[in-house]
């Protein structure tokens, strides 16, 4: 069947549930928001006959597994993962100043690329298979993230369960711009370092220990750890309470970007091993969040060569490339699961106002999708 043309046909209809999708806005921190989003999508998964279990979450948006049955086999345990998320960058009201619209062949709106048209990709890709009375290859595990922007300890060990029990995984994060999957990705470790000093008065800062002025020395060496294409990005900072007082206390988050898990531990250790510039300063730090790289393996690219394969049926040329950015996707590489990442629709923005995705490679990939878990 030339699910293209099948896709094709009714663009019209997966655009409308992206811009409703879209409109549904959902940014990480605001959990009503976020849930409210998650029940559009999984209303809609069960009319399909789709098994939904909703892991209720106190501090960010419920949690969902979403099961869509396989073709009867003697292992019922084959099953591929496909990791999506519902969480934005983008606050609640966004939509009135980057409304969603489209302009040629461009859809432009907030979260409209990463990830909410993944969502919908897999959707009508479910729905599809459901219509035409086919029955995928494999048992499909959709886990829908509510905080995949920030990372959280919940969602990480879910991902963590799943990914051991499937044969293979599907992250439906944007392509590379141009359109090319994601066979390797960045690491990611958010760093909160905390200075502790002594107050004084600010005429006599000698009785003192200033622990913003221990704190930007310590920035000032974090140069230490840029090699083999590290990054350091000194995000969030503040300390002090006045003036006229020596700082007591200061304390900066770190977002740290890297490719190797050596990378990382070679960053574990330089912040367990770190000792203060100043007499009398006393240092401690905390890991917040921590993903992964996803680092190239034989396994991922051998399912890259099949994924190749069934695309070139279809007229549709694979390409892989290297991000800078995490995903859950190095979750389930890392524990040597087969893992293809990027396989959402090309475009261009994210996290930036001119996010937008490509309607004719949105309608590409799912059609590839639905090859993808009738044939893998």
């Amino acid at each position: 069947m030339n699910f293209e043309m099948y896709y094709k046909s009714r663009q019209g209809k997966m655009v409308n549930v992206l811009k409703e999708l879209v409109r549904l806005e959902s940014p990480t921190g605001d959990r009503k928001a976020v849930n409210t989003a998650s029940a559009s999508v999984v209303d809609e998964l069960r009319k399909i006959g789709a098994r939904v279990v909703r892991l209720p979450q106190k501090d960010i948006g419920d949690l969902h597994i979403v099961e869509y049955p396989g073709r009867p086999h003697p292992d019922l345990s084959d099953q591929i993962l496909i990791l999506t998320h519902i969480d934005t960058v983008w606050p609640v009201g966004k939509i009135q100043t980057m409304p969603f619209y489209l302009a040629g062949d461009k859809i432009f709106g907030p979260g409209v690329l990463d990830m909410k048209a993944g969502l919908v990709m897999v959707l009508f890709a479910l729905k599809t298979l459901y219509e035409l009375n086919l029955r995928p290859a494999k048992k499909i595990v959709l886990f829908i993230n509510s905080a995949e922007e920030t990372g959280h300890k919940e969602s990480h060990d879910e991902i963590v369960k799943l990914a051991r029990r499937s044969d293979l995984c599907l992250c439906f994060e944007p392509a590379l711009p141009g359109g090319a999957l994601k066979l390797e990705r960045k690491g990611r470790m958010v760093v909160r370092l905390e200075a502790q000093g002594k107050a004084a008065h600010g005429g006599t800062p000698e009785k003192g220990v200033n622990a913003i002025e221990e704190l930007l020395g310590q920035i000032q060496r974090l140069d230490r750890l840029k090699k083999y294409e590290t990054t350091v990005n000194v995000g969030v900072m503040g300390g002090g309470s006045k003036a006229n007082i020596v700082a007591e206390h200061a304390w900066v988050i770190l977002d740290i970007r890297f490719w190797t898990n050596d990378d990382k531990e070679r960053i574990k250790s330089y912040f367990r091993d770190l000792k203060p510039i100043r007499s009398g300063a006393r240092l401690k730090h905390s890991v917040e969040s921590l993903t992964p790289p996803m680092e190239k393996t034989k396994a991922s690219e051998e399912l890259f060569q099949e994924a190749r394969r069934i695309a070139k049926t279809l007229g549709q040329r694979l390409r892989g490339g290297k991000s800078g950015g995490g995903s859950d996707a190095s979750i389930a590489a890392n524990l040597g699961v087969p893992t293809l990442d990027g396989l959402g629709p090309d475009g261009d923005g994210i996290h930036a106002e001119h996010e937008h995705l490509l309607l004719s490679s949105f309608v590409e990939r799912t059609a590839l999708l639905t090859r993808l878990l009738l044939e893998l």
